[in-house]
């Protein structure tokens, strides 16, 4: 049975931060996730996890300054300095947190860009990265994001993020199956979750077009979590979707997976 993971960025906005932990677990959560963790202490975020048994499942490498724009720096020549300095931030929250998945976020392609520069330097980065962490227990995980979501975004497609992780060639880089932008940009969801399998380190799900609850929409997510089942996937399903309502109120389709309503 998958293992689902409340994005806490995502669900769960009707209260402050903090208290977004209390609630997952109410509702039986076992594990939360986040895209960063940053605005609060990490021995904060770890008191609550502790003191309602979590795991914290994944969060985001910090992107730059999200207020001006950036999503990631990974890929961005001549910012080097600036991606080992957030990987190093998010290994202390990491250690502190007890989280042994990471996302790391490739950028925005800056206009009039050097495609092929720019793949370079996000594999020295990896490379780098994945020499940092060969003996911590982490996996860095590559997301492939959506032009409609996030326009310009480096790493579109999981053919692209694919051929990335078989370059860097480190075993503790896997690719971050997000269903919601897989269907956006590739779709054949079921047939691309079997042949990217091998090399898939952390799923999300989200229902399409409109980013709520994965039961509403075009595409039955919660038919790929039973293939994901059947191909003995044991990482964690994060929940990165749009209540419709209240988070309380659009749960009722996680009841088959031990979530109470």
């Amino acid at each position: 049975m998958p293992k689902l993971a409340a994005n806490l960025s995502w669900i769960y906005q009707e209260v402050p931060l903090l208290q977004r932990f209390g609630a997952a677990a109410a509702h039986g959560f076992q594990a939360v996730e986040m895209l960063f963790p940053y605005e609060a202490a990490a021995t904060d975020i770890a008191a609550e996890l502790k003191k309602h048994r979590l795991t914290q499942a994944l969060f985001n490498l910090p992107p730059g300054d999200w207020s001006k724009g950036e999503r990631g720096m990974a890929a961005l020549p001549g910012r080097e300095a600036d991606f080992a300095a957030a990987l190093e931030k998010a290994l202390e929250y990491a250690q502190v947190l007890e989280c042994r998945t990471l996302h790391v976020m490739s950028g925005l392609v800056p206009p009039g860009a050097d495609m092929q520069a720019m793949h370079r330097t996000f594999v020295a980065n990896l490379s780098k990265a994945c020499d940092r962490t060969a003996r911590s227990g982490i996996t860095l995980v590559l997301e492939p994001i959506n032009h409609r979501d996030i326009p310009g975004y480096f790493t579109n497609t999981t053919d692209q993020v694919k051929k990335i992780i078989d370059e860097v060639g480190a075993p503790h880089l896997k690719l971050q199956l997000d269903l919601y932008h897989l269907q956006v940009t590739e779709g054949d969801l079921t047939r691309r979750t079997e042949r990217l399998f091998p090399i898939t380190g952390h799923v999300q799900i989200a229902g399409n077009p409109d980013r709520n609850e994965p039961d509403i929409g075009e595409a039955n997510h919660l038919y790929v979590l039973d293939v994901l089942d059947r191909l003995g996937y044991e990482g964690y399903v994060g929940l990165e979707y749009k209540p419709r309502t209240t988070t309380a109120a659009g749960l009722g389709w996680a009841a088959k997976y031990g979530i109470k309503v």
